[in-house]
């Protein structure tokens, strides 16, 4: 079925509306038949296109059936105006992504602009889906469906108290509360280390995974990070490669032939399964705008996302010391590079009220943790009708990696709401 796509100009700055405009891009999906509604899809990242979506559309439409998809991208990303137009266009040496001397110019020219570079916030890019939602939204139902980063970004809506009534919500792996300085993104190693430990665990129990492992799995991956020739071993930072497998439930299920198979100096099982998480990154950008934009992740996760701006290499260091999994990122987060803004009044603040929502949570989430969306859920309660549903021993983005149990409940929420 044939899709429609339109640009929409918004205030650079929505405090400063004469400040200039930037444009943002929405793609529909057409219901078949007359549609009785829309679900407004919001991606996560912060640096994620609506392309994130486009490999799903089939699994949304039985969620959803005989409702318009409405997908935009970001301001900063997709066919949305990106930060750095030049270096981030579809006729730079690398489309979208940026390369060689453009990592270079492109910060430059975020330096020399900082006006503009600050105005790329969480609240703006709020304020430009309540606008689209005012000027593209029908007569008909509205729902809204948000994911990871995304989640942040349809609280931080409803925390506006948005213009265009919203019949509900649907909120998949939510994020932390933002005043929860243990679980941001700075303690992401953390995070990832307690799901890596409970999946360890985990095998500790079952005989076909125990089997690989003549003491306790924790024990086992503890002995293989102190082997001296590690590092050449697992061609990489071991660490952040365990990490990196448990994103998905078919490569998190292959750790004992990987922790095995590294015992007797065979990286063949890790190289196995890093090259199908390869394979599933690959699967997901094969669209112009699927590439996700650094200089906006960047931007976001050091301003309102890290509740530690001093952080130090050394810290991190100190930190992973004693993990088992660890994540790269809390190093992308120390200063320098862009400038950053500050957080706004609307930073930690829950909304007033917010529609009936529902919250689907994998279990073994490594980004965005079982327990922080609970705390989330919990403080929400005050504002309306809100349910947690933790699926189980799922990992990050319910929609991708449980696809049945995301349409089974997406279905009874849309029918009883």
């Amino acid at each position: 079925m044939a899709t429609e796509c339109t640009l929409v100009a918004v205030p650079l700055d929505h405090a400063a509306p004469d400040a200039g405009t930037v444009d943002l891009f929405v793609r529909k999906f057409p219901a078949e038949g007359v549609a009785e509604g829309q679900l407004w899809l919001i991606a996560g990242g912060p640096g994620e296109s609506g392309a994130s979506f486009y490999p799903f559309i089939d699994t949304l439409r039985e969620a959803a059936p005989g409702f318009d998809l409405l997908v935009p991208d970001h301001r900063g990303t997709g066919f949305s105006s990106r930060l750095c137009p030049d270096e981030e266009g579809p006729a730079s040496k690398a489309g979208r992504a940026l390369a060689d001397e453009e990592w270079g110019t492109c910060f430059g020219s975020l330096n020399e602009q900082p006006g503009r570079t600050k105005s790329f916030t969480i609240s703006n890019a709020a304020r430009d889906l309540d606008e689209l939602l005012s000027r593209l939204g029908s007569g008909e139902r509205r729902y809204i469906y948000g994911v990871s980063y995304g989640t942040q970004l349809v609280l931080r809506l409803l925390s506006f108290g948005a213009q265009t009534d919203i019949d509900g919500v649907i909120l998949d792996s939510l994020v932390p509360l933002e005043t929860d300085t243990h679980l941001d993104l700075s303690h992401r190693s953390a995070v990832t280390d307690r799901v890596g430990r409970e999946v360890l665990r985990d095998c500790d129990t079952r005989p076909e995974c125990r089997r690989y492992f003549p003491e306790a799995a924790e024990q086992a991956v503890r002995r293989l990070l102190e082997k001296e020739n590690i590092a050449e071993l697992a061609d990489g930072n071991l660490k952040y490669k365990l990490s990196a497998l448990l994103d998905f439930t078919e490569t998190r299920a292959m750790l004992p032939n990987v922790i095995a198979g590294l015992q007797a100096n065979d990286p063949a099982w890790l190289r196995y399964a890093t090259n199908r998480l390869s394979a599933k990154a690959s699967a997901l950008m094969h669209y112009p705008q699927s590439e996700s934009s650094v200089p906006l992740v960047s931007l976001i996760s050091r301003s309102e996302n890290n509740a530690r701006p001093n952080l130090t290499v050394d810290v991190i260091d100190h930190e992973a010391k004693d993990y088992l999994f660890a994540s790269p990122l809390p190093a992308l987060l120390l200063a320098g590079g862009i400038p950053t803004y500050e957080r706004d009044a609307s930073f930690g603040v829950l909304p007033a009220s917010i529609p009936p929502s529902i919250v689907l949570q994998g279990t073994l989430d490594p980004k965005t943790p079982y327990h922080g969306a609970d705390e989330h859920v919990a403080k929400l309660k005050a504002s309306g009708d809100i349910v947690l549903v933790p699926i189980d021993r799922a990992p990050h983005f319910i929609l991708m990696t449980a696809p049945s149990e995301f349409k089974r409940l997406a279905q009874e929420f849309l029918r009883k709401h």
